[in-house]
């Protein structure tokens, strides 16, 4: 692509974009963003699912609003250390680690649900422990990107990213 020069004086360079679609031509890319999607959907329904299971638990709204608390409080707690984990450890292995991680505290919790056997506090204990899945996935996957698609493509493949999270 030959870049456009928008002031010569300023020197001030903007390249050509192929468009935001583009990133998605790079199948590492492209599989690794459907599986985060699809997980950040199953996330999303777990949250949902838990205030709800917590409420035909009979506990208190005290509990319900727990539930918040453990979906939010790994990544304040675990920010830094899965940072510092994307850069030490291999950042692919991390990821798929993790997404295996996180399937099987679902399938743990989807079991012990159908047997009758989940407690306010058990719920409450998976939650946190599905979310602290997703807070070392979240700074690997972003981490990951530029390894994933050419320097001209990040920035479309950052948008498709954070597109995907919404």
């Amino acid at each position: 692509m030959k870049p456009i020069v928008i002031d010569p004086k300023k020197e001030l360079v903007v390249r050509n974009s192929a468009g935001l679609l583009q990133p998605l031509r790079v199948p590492a890319f492209r599989n690794l963003l459907i599986a985060d999607l699809v997980s950040d959907v199953g996330t999303f329904m777990q949250s949902v699912g838990a205030a709800w299971l917590m409420v035909s638990l009979h506990a208190g709204p005290g509990y319900v609003a727990l539930i918040q608390t453990a979906a939010s409080l790994p990544y304040f707690l675990l920010a830094l250390p899965a940072g510092s984990a994307g850069d030490i450890f291999d950042r692919r292995r991390l990821i798929l680690f993790t997404e295996v991680w996180m399937m099987g505290v679902a399938l743990i919790l989807a079991v012990l649900t159908i047997g009758g056997l989940t407690s306010p506090w058990l719920l409450l204990a998976l939650t946190f422990a599905l979310s602290a899945g997703d807070a070392f996935e979240t700074p690997t996957w972003r981490a990951v990107l530029p390894d994933l698609v050419s320097r001209d493509d990040l920035a479309a493949a950052s948008a498709l990213n954070g597109i995907e999270f919404i």
